[in-house]
């Protein structure tokens, strides 16, 4: 199973910014969601995580077959849900590896949430953290302060891969990367994959996809969802357009 959004609609104050939408998100997939600037793809992802402001007025969540719509956002993430922002926020005070360990022992109920109980994890740390081509002096810093774009979306897929949660929500990965540095993201994304987890990859173009291909690509205009199909739309849409798209696949 994995992560079902059905006939889910969202208003954030008075607007409605989810209209029915739904998909599903297998385990050992990934599934891409596409669509311009403010056609709904991060409300989508905030509205999974429970995220305070975002409204549901219909329409359900599961996680495994069970609603996740009665849970907090903390509660979502214990569940197994990871969300990588597509604006990663700063967090004065707090080091990256601390963050990271925290994370790490509340989800196994440890009560000293700073406490490195097994070397390990900080051999993993380094050695993901190099992987995909974060300076490890950064897992002592404070989260994201002072990090580039790039940094702060490595460091977000870094939390991805360390947690190993059971779906990956990854909001413009590749957002502020070079191209060596999405070949990279591109590389654990599958990885994630092959791992059992399911990922559920927003996007507003193709680059990142001509490295690493999803299995389902869901594209969303106004939020709504106007197509639906394999790696192949994806292209179609960096070919047409999005408004294209939606003619094509309304007259389908």
């Amino acid at each position: 199973m994995g992560l079902e959004v059905i006939n889910l609609s969202v208003k954030v104050r008075d607007k409605l910014v989810l209209k029915n939408v739904s998909l599903t998100v297998d385990y050992g997939t990934i599934h891409a969601v596409m669509g311009p600037n403010g056609s709904g793809k991060s409300s989508l992802a905030y509205a999974i995580m429970g995220r305070e402001g975002y409204e549901v007025v219909s329409g359900d969540i599961r996680l495994d077959g069970e609603s996740i719509l009665g849970l907090e956002t903390f509660e979502r993430a214990l569940k197994g849900i990871y969300i990588g922002m597509q604006d990663p926020p700063v967090v004065p005070g707090v080091r990256l590896s601390t963050l990271i360990i925290a994370a790490l022992n509340k989800r196994s109920g440890e009560v000293e949430l700073t406490k490195i109980r097994n070397p390990r994890v900080v051999r993993d740390m380094n050695v993901v953290a190099s992987g995909i081509g974060l300076n490890i002096e950064l897992l002592q810093r404070e989260v994201n302060v002072g990090f580039s774009g790039g940094e702060r979306k490595r460091s977000e897929l870094l939390q991805a891969i360390l947690l190993e949660p059971k779906i990956a929500i990854l909001d413009e990965p590749d957002s502020g990367l070079d191209i060596d540095g999405i070949k990279k993201v591109a590389e654990y994304i599958g990885d994630l994959r092959n791992r059992g987890k399911a990922v559920m990859l927003i996007t507003h173009y193709a680059r990142l996809l001509q490295y690493v291909k999803p299995d389902v690509v869901t594209v969303l205009l106004d939020g709504e969802v106007i197509a639906r199909g394999d790696s192949k739309l994806a292209f179609l849409v960096e070919e047409r357009g999005y408004n294209e798209v939606r003619k094509m696949y309304k007259g389908a």
